[in-house]
């Protein structure tokens, strides 16, 4: 077996042979990710935009210990009071780092460094990258936000918003569109009507050999499109603060919904109280800034609101987007749900509708669902239009497998 090599032996072993390239280019990236203190091992010193990279990661990442990086400057993390070296830093790492990467620093910077105070300045949000966390962000400051900033974080939150839509209204429309046609199968359709595959299928044992023919008993077609809502939907979305990037992607995909004419989409917000924003739908940024991120949370109240709203229960689909930590009365928000399974209402539950992972949830909760054949599952952007795809044709929900 062979004995394992620090840092420090490469070094000298590098120095000594002349090995340079891989060896190399392997220590700098060491000596970045490190951090540069006297434990580092590294022996590597850094010079011109690595250094500057060092420095940006340094302000943020730095352990805090006081070590020395390049230059004699202290490694502890913080970017300074001034606004004017937070817009530097912000530049910096826009220069060295791909978007994604300054996204995740951004990020961290608001969460290590506390920097959501400095959001609220015009020059700030103009230096940001713009991501669904950023907004999450904007958002929950929305109150505090001075009249000053309110425009230009309008402007940043459009911006994502539109990148979104973008991404996922086309195909979110196919799918349901796609749905839509086939929940609305009829048995006696017209000649141009029919689906004759599927007539086929079903009408194999009517072959006549003599003949060499299928004699249908029984034709499959679709409805004639018409411009008539062929279903309702229901979005019930929790808008505490842990929700955030739901809130984004939901807000989003209401207002696709809202511009099919064959669905009728109601999107409605909670916390403790209950807040209808469908009349805001015609412009999700409107919707996001009519939300209000925090607070409790009373699933019951939110759904006895939707309850009460439904007309058409085997035509409607009720979408809970929720972790559903309750702060409400826990069995009156089962027996709505079992209420509305029963009445014919397709019940649909979310722990989260974002690419952030596995969410925290409330288990017991979610096991009380899938006892009502309601399972909760996180669900990301991407996998949303086939859920409501789903839902829609009464299928069973392609839930993900988590194991």
């Amino acid at each position: 077996m062979t004995a394992p090599v620090d840092a420090t032996d490469v070094v000298t072993e590098a120095g000594a042979s002349g090995v340079t390239g891989a060896t190399d280019e392997r220590l700098r990236r060491w000596r970045l990710v490190l951090g540069g203190d006297e434990a580092d091992g590294t022996g590597c010193a850094l010079s011109g935009q690595d250094a500057a990279m060092d420095g940006a990661l340094g302000a943020l990442y730095g352990n805090g210990k006081g070590g020395k990086g390049q230059a004699g400057r202290d490694r502890s993390a913080g970017l300074g009071a001034s606004a004017p070296s937070v817009a530097r830093w912000l530049g910096d790492i826009r220069t060295y780092f791909p978007s994604s990467v300054v996204q995740v620093m951004q990020r961290d910077a608001i969460d290590r460094l506390g920097l959501a105070a400095l959001l609220l300045e015009p020059e700030m949000l103009e230096a940001v990258e713009a991501d669904v966390h950023l907004v999450g962000t904007l958002l929950s400051l929305n109150k505090a936000m001075p009249e000053t900033t309110k425009e230009t974080a309008r402007a940043v939150v459009r911006k994502v918003v539109e990148d979104l839509e973008k991404r996922l209204a086309t195909r979110t429309r196919a799918t349901l569109t796609g749905a839509l046609d086939r929940s609305a199968r009829i048995s006696r359709p017209r000649h141009h009507d029919i689906d004759w595959n599927r007539t086929i299928a079903a009408n194999l044992k009517h072959y006549v050999p003599e003949y060499r023919t299928i004699v249908p008993e029984r034709l499959i077609g679709y409805g004639r499109a018409s411009q008539s809502v062929k279903k309702e939907v229901i979005l019930c979305i929790d808008q505490s603060g842990s929700m955030a990037a739901s809130v984004v992607y939901a807000s989003v995909f209401g207002a696709v919904l809202a511009s099919m004419r064959s669905i009728a989409t109601r999107l409605v917000v909670f916390d403790t109280a209950v807040v209808d924003l469908t009349d805001q739908l015609d412009d999700p940024v409107d919707v996001l800034f009519g939300t209000q991120l925090g607070g409790g949370t009373d699933i019951n109240r939110a759904l006895a609101y939707c309850q009460s709203q439904i007309t058409r229960p085997a035509d409607t689909v009720v979408v809970l987007i929720s972790d559903l930590y309750e702060g409400g009365i826990r069995n009156e928000m089962l027996k709505r749900v079992s209420a509305m399974k029963a009445s014919g209402v397709q019940f649909v539950t979310l722990l989260a509708l974002s690419d952030e992972g596995a969410p925290a949830y409330d288990r017991e909760h979610a096991a009380a669902l899938a006892a009502l054949d309601a399972p909760a599952f996180a669900c990301t952007p991407d996998l949303f239009p086939d859920v409501m795809a789903a839902a829609i044709e009464k299928r069973p929900l392609p839930v993900p497998d988590t194991r």
